[in-house]
């Protein structure tokens, strides 16, 4: 079972259709302390996002059921206007550029290193003045 985040911990939902992306986008994460949901498809993402939003998303382009570009653009609809930074095995300009363009902050291509989709996360919501880790906070008495 994977360490549980502190309670000021931000909150990411990882939204990858392989089981074992997201897993270790997920488990990635949770070690940087940050809190962390998973979802399979498009409308497992949505539902999650209304339950629990999120500080920032990771999300795949090609799920099952709606493509990231739609899925973005539900969300926006719904009033979730977290950072999105797209992973995608779609490494075409054309796609990141319609990533970019479509309200994404950011598109990963895969393969990607764990560390640079943490650092791109972590630079995400500390633009966005997200919740951080207490133990990456300053404290003055």
């Amino acid at each position: 079972m994977p360490p549980a985040a502190p309670p000021s911990a931000a909150r990411v939902l990882v939204v990858d259709d392989e089981e074992n992306i997201s897993y270790l986008v997920a488990s990635a994460l949770r070690l940087a302390g940050l809190e962390v949901r998973t979802a399979g498809t498009a409308m497992e993402a949505l539902a999650d996002a209304a339950a629990y939003p999120p500080d920032a998303v990771v999300l795949d382009v090609m799920l099952p059921d709606l493509d990231g570009f739609e899925t973005l653009k539900r969300l926006r609809g719904r009033g979730i206007d977290a950072p999105v930074l797209f992973l995608s095995a779609r490494s075409e300009t054309a796609d990141r550029v319609r990533g970019l363009t479509s309200g994404g902050d950011d598109y990963i291509v895969k393969p990607f290193a764990l560390e640079e989709v943490t650092a791109r996360v972590q630079l995400a919501l500390a633009r966005r003045g997200a919740a951080r880790p207490e133990s990456h906070r300053l404290a003055v008495a």
